[in-house]
């Protein structure tokens, strides 16, 4: 027995709401704990009142949690392949500095 299953629906959707948008905050963690809290509720349960709008914020977090992903990834990317070749700016964007030759 999980901790949704003794909450009630109108919690439930509260609930989600608010992880929703949480991740608005720059804060996609949030998206994450949604997907994974609520996934089961929003495809998985019997059918209730609230659970259309609990699978659109689980829908909606999935997709800004890849949105972030991908953009978390790309940059990790760029700057990890490209900080050498941006000399002084590499370097203030560091929190610590790589020793040897670039």
């Amino acid at each position: 027995m999980t901790y949704l299953e003794r909450v009630p629906n109108e919690e439930k959707l509260n609930l989600c709401r608010k992880y929703y948008l949480g991740g608005f905050a720059l804060l996609p963690f949030l998206w994450l704990v949604n997907v994974l809290w609520f996934c089961r509720e929003a495809f998985l349960a019997p059918a209730y009142t609230e659970q259309p709008q609990i699978k659109s914020y689980v829908q909606r977090s999935a997709v800004g949690l890849l949105f972030w992903v991908v953009v978390l990834t790309t940059w990790v990317t760029i700057f990890q392949t490209h900080r050498a070749r941006w000399g002084e700016l590499g370097d203030y964007l560091s929190f610590t500095i790589p020793l040897g030759i670039p």
